[in-house]
């Protein structure tokens, strides 16, 4: 907790009451670190988490700039995506409810850009928009950057990774020089960076981490299983634990596409969320969710954020996340308003390492477990049978179909057990035991090919594409490119799969190989 209080940081009475009525005691470390600066006019580098109580830090600042007599656009925020936007312009109406003659406005594409141009037209001073709907607004001249103060991009890394560095950039050339210009990011890559030294003025640098990254009510586990494995281990645990609402992180926008229609064809309320699909998919995804007719939504982190839903009793990492805070950013939508929650990580491989470094960086100790058996789920699902149907016994007059079951027991002869048995088994299909899926490098593909995963160590970032891998295997080892099985790419490193007959051959002839002028080290996956 900050040492100091909202009323030594010269915010003016107006917003004081407003805070007050939000709640707020006293400021977060970034509140405390950023307000003081950004009312003095400096630009500021700020990294914070989610959570952490940045919006306030550049919010109450830019509102107390805003001159309510001058019905001009004064001032701009950037966010990544619709639902950062709407959730941000939400906390700026909250903070100017006693700043009277402020209008705050926020844009996005799939709203009516018509009703968003009336907004503009009758004298909206504060924007907090998406990078590509202000640009049609630029290019339809319905937005005049002449009288802007305040410029904030706000989770700047995620605007980045998205694409949107030009229309940022663009944007940034078309507003005065002398502006206030405030970059809030989780992460610092170099791109971050580079941005800041281009359109900044000796901005200040404030770096904020939470002291306790995970929360601890949150019960943490991995898994160790094989990419094929992976559907059939998340519905183990799905079936184990049955949360009422859950989030799936995918890493791809392809795999949040092909893990949600996999747990709809295994009978799951699933939906994908990211951030190809149309606006109203969208509102209709998440509303689905809001009203828990839709249980699961698998995201990517990028379309994941801005939602705020409290009751998420479990997130699920069907991907290792590719950066530490990532994973912070995620197990944090459980466990929330005092209540406990669950996260499980699948591993697949040498992501066992990226694990590793996660618990380095968060000071959290994950827990290594065991998938549920096949004969363990299915006993879970009986009792969950068992226990809603005598729930429904209790609850209704059943004595109809009393009658009806004594008569068919006695003319068949057949014993109660059996019978509740029977409607068991035809509730829950075939309960026989599944093989087992404790993490191996042997198995088997659909074609019943025995298959062995290796592991290579370059992926995208060497500009390395899944042909290239296929041709460097095929030419060195001689076995046909055809029996190559999958090759799953990432970013520093690739896993593919091969017949177990040719793997020995593959990792002799390709010890001493480059691929795309690369060394190589190549050996089997999950070697012990």
């Amino acid at each position: 907790m900050s040492s100091l209080r909202f009323e030594e940081l010269s915010i003016n009475d107006e917003i004081m009451r407003a805070i007050v009525d939000m709640g707020f005691n006293e400021p977060s470390p970034i509140q405390a670190s950023a307000i003081p600066v950004a009312l003095e006019g400096k630009d500021i580098i700020g990294q914070a988490q989610t959570g952490t109580g940045k919006t306030a830090s550049f919010g109450i600042p830019l509102l107390q700039k805003i001159d309510p007599e001058l019905k001009k656009l004064q001032a701009i925020v950037l966010c990544p995506t619709r639902e950062l936007a709407i959730q941000v312009a939400d906390e700026f109406r909250k903070m100017a409810k006693y700043l009277h003659g402020i209008k705050t406005l926020p844009i996005y594409g799939g709203q009516d850009i018509v009703r968003q141009i009336k907004a503009l037209k009758a004298g909206a001073q504060v924007v907090i928009g998406t990078p590509g709907r202000v640009m049609d607004h630029m290019r339809r001249k319905t937005v005049k950057f002449n009288k802007i103060r305040t410029l904030v991009l706000d989770e700047a890394d995620e605007m980045l990774n998205m694409g949107f560095r030009e229309d940022i950039e663009e944007i940034l050339t078309k507003i005065p020089e002398e502006r206030q210009t405030l970059l809030f990011s989780a992460t610092m890559p170099k791109a971050i960076l580079e941005l800041a030294r281009e359109y900044q003025q000796d901005p200040e640098v404030i770096k904020v981490i939470k002291k306790e990254l995970t929360v601890r009510k949150i019960e943490q586990y991995y898994y160790e299983v094989e990419s094929h494995n992976k559907v059939e281990a998340i519905s183990r645990l799905l079936d184990k634990y049955t949360p009422k609402l859950s989030l799936v992180f995918c890493n791809t926008k392809k795999q949040v596409d092909d893990l949600s229609e996999a747990l709809k064809d295994r009978g799951y309320f699933a939906e994908g969320l990211h951030g190809d699909l149309k606006q109203m998919q969208r509102d209709r995804v998440m509303h689905a969710f809001r009203n828990g007719s839709t249980q699961i939504l698998v995201a990517t982190d990028v379309a994941a954020r801005g939602i705020d839903v409290d009751d998420v009793e479990a997130v699920f990492n069907y991907d290792v996340p590719q950066d530490d805070e990532y994973y912070v950013h995620r197990i944090g939508r459980t466990g929330r308003a005092g209540r406990t929650g669950r996260a499980f990580t699948l591993v697949v491989g040498r992501d066992i390492y990226k694990l590793k470094e996660i618990m380095k960086y968060c000071k959290t100790k994950i827990e290594k477990a065991s998938l549920p058996t096949n004969s363990e789920v299915s006993k879970l699902k009986i009792k969950k049978l068992l226990v809603n149907a005598n729930e429904t016994a209790i609850n209704n007059d059943m004595r109809d179909i009393y009658e009806s079951i004594d008569e068919w027991v006695q003319d068949n002869d057949i014993d109660y057990r059996e019978l509740v048995a029977s409607l068991i088994k035809m509730n829950m299909g075939d309960t026989s035991e599944q093989e087992d899926i404790n993490s191996s490098t042997k198995y088997y593909d659909k074609n019943n090919k025995k298959m062995v995963r290796l592991f290579i160590n370059v992926g995208r970032s060497q500009n390395v594409k899944p042909k290239d891998i296929l041709g460097a295997i095929a030419g060195e080892s001689g076995i046909p490119g055809k029996a190559v099985g999958s090759i799953d790419m990432f970013d520093k490193y690739t896993f593919v799969d091969v017949p177990s007959k040719y793997a020995k051959n593959v990792l002799r002839s390709m010890r001493k190989t480059k691929i795309k002028g690369k060394n190589i080290n190549i050996e089997t996956a999950n070697k012990k």
